[in-house]
């Protein structure tokens, strides 16, 4: 080979090495014409549209998400809503799912949620200072909680009011929102003084500002341990799976952290 042809061939072999040496282990998207449909607990709107974004950016997979109160949710899924994945305030529900056949016989316990007394930031009431007491003032006309009927929130806003010997008192004030978010926009829109809401919201971007809060004790109500199932007649079971997974990766319990959700030990995160 005459010497400029192989010195050409050695730069162009150097050239390509460099570009594979640089190129990255882990792109950052891989093509995918995937979509996992996702029922999700109210409480977690925030956090999920950002674990979402991320999820995606890291898989191809894309994530269409639907909010609502889990004992609605539960009754869409009964009928045969098309979901892939549920993920619920309680794990009630999932297990309600399991026994019916709806859902695939593995529990994710991804989260711990955590109910708090939530007060217009411009509110005269000090809850830090009164704690829950701040239901009994008279300028708290309503109070929201959402809906105990089908919201774990709801009955762990009804079971901390009995804990205190207060729901006899208020009983008459309150407001049910369909689910947690919907409670707390009641307080957010002034249709209500005060409200019991999940903390993620309270520490949700753009609430944060608008509220403050008192953390009620975790051992007045029923531990909120929130699961999570992959549904039975989802096409993407894998990747349904997959997506589970990632929820348990130490960057989304982190993110969880960070929304006010409490991560439950080790050796009970799956049923």
């Amino acid at each position: 080979m005459h010497r400029s042809a192989r010195y050409f061939s050695a730069v162009l072999l150097g050239f390509i090495a460099t570009l594979f040496a640089v190129r990255p282990a882990w792109p950052q998207s891989k093509p995918s014409s995937i979509e996992l449909t996702i029922a999700a607990a109210a409480d977690l709107s925030s956090a999920l549209k950002e674990i979402a974004t991320r999820y995606e950016g890291k898989t191809g997979t894309k994530l269409k998400l639907s909010f609502g109160a889990s004992g609605a949710l539960t009754q869409q899924i009964q009928n045969d809503a098309p979901f892939d994945v549920f993920l619920s305030a309680d794990s009630d529900y999932p297990k309600q799912l399991v026994q019916s056949g709806k859902a695939e016989p593995e529990l994710y316990l991804y989260a711990i949620g955590r109910l708090v007394l939530w007060l217009p930031a411009d509110s005269s009431l000090d809850p830090q200072r009164q704690g829950i007491n701040v239901v009994l003032d008279s300028s708290v006309k309503k109070i929201a909680i959402a809906n105990p009927q089908h919201a774990p929130y709801g009955r762990a806003a009804v079971a901390a009011l009995q804990h205190f010997s207060l729901y006899d008192k208020v009983k008459d004030r309150l407001v049910l929102g369909e689910n947690v978010s919907q409670a707390a926009q009641f307080v957010e829109s002034g249709n209500a003084q005060a409200g019991f809401v999940a903390l993620a919201h309270a520490l949700a971007p753009g609430m944060n500002s608008k509220g403050k809060y008192w953390l009620v004790p975790l051992d007045s109500y029923p531990a909120l341990e929130q699961s999570a199932v992959v549904l039975s007649h989802s096409q993407h079971k894998k990747e349904a799976a997959d997506f589970l997974n990632y929820l348990e990766s130490p960057e989304i319990i982190e993110l969880l952290t960070h929304y006010g959700f409490a991560q439950p030990a080790a050796s009970s995160a799956r049923h």
